[in-house]
């Protein structure tokens, strides 16, 4: 477990922009993430919210800086996490969780790899997301929120610096996403872990969010969750009363 030195390390997103062509996707993004605090990002569709996040992973060309700095202030490189919206599979396939894992963690084709030598981390991987019961469930066979708990669980190895959470409860229904929240917000206090998510739901976010961010190819508002869906800048964007 890391010890805790909450917002004593960050991540600061300098000067971020994707160009696609003439097209601009979003220009002069700025904001800095915490250790240890839930960032929600938050905006319209096409507001460039999950290229953001692929650019902070290094998929999509962008301009600007990522800067890192531990508890001790030095400047090293994030270990990041990412929980896309969902994985695409064959709902058929007999492939397991421990499968799934196994492919991601181990370098050699699935069926040369034994299980016994990578059970033991994959068990514990999945008791951080409380899910360990679900290591030979068939992938096909899971509900919406336990596969985003999988997905979680995979995205946790190794222990990321920065953890990026890409819609990950769409379509998932409100047990699942009261669930995923509250793991999370578990994560985030005994890990001390930086966490960026993007959603959509606004009740959960004003419980969880420790900050909100209000893009829409720029940012136009950062503050507590009261203090951006209260905003001008909410108002206008959304066209709310």
């Amino acid at each position: 477990m890391k010890h805790n030195q909450s917002k004593l390390c960050e991540t600061k997103i300098e000067h971020f922009g994707v160009k696609v062509g003439e097209l601009t996707i979003f220009e002069d993004v700025n904001f800095t993430i915490h250790c240890g605090e839930l960032t929600a990002l938050i905006g319209p569709n096409g507001a460039g919210k999950s290229t953001l996040l692929k650019s902070i992973l290094g998929e999509v060309k962008h301009t600007g800086k990522l800067n890192y700095f531990d508890a001790k202030g030095e400047h090293l490189r994030p270990i990041i996490g990412y929980v896309p919206q969902t994985l695409k599979f064959d709902a058929t396939s007999p492939t397991t969780v421990l499968d799934l894992f196994m492919a991601c963690l181990t370098r050699r084709p699935v069926w040369l790899c034994s299980s016994k030598f990578i059970r033991p981390r994959v068990t514990e991987n999945l008791r951080r997301v409380k899910a360990e019961h679900l290591i030979d469930r068939r992938l096909g066979a899971l509900s919406g929120g336990e596969l985003q708990r999988i997905l979680l669980a995979l995205a946790l190895d190794p222990l990321p610096d920065l953890l990026l959470l890409d819609e990950p409860i769409s379509g998932v229904d409100k047990v699942g996403m009261r669930i995923f929240y509250e793991l999370v917000a578990e994560l985030k206090a005994a890990e001390d872990m930086a966490i960026l998510l993007i959603s959509h739901d606004l009740e959960m976010l004003e419980r969880f969010a420790d900050t909100v961010i209000l893009l829409n190819k720029r940012v136009l508002k950062i503050g507590t969750a009261q203090e951006v869906f209260s905003s001008d800048e909410m108002r206008e964007v959304f066209k709310t009363k």
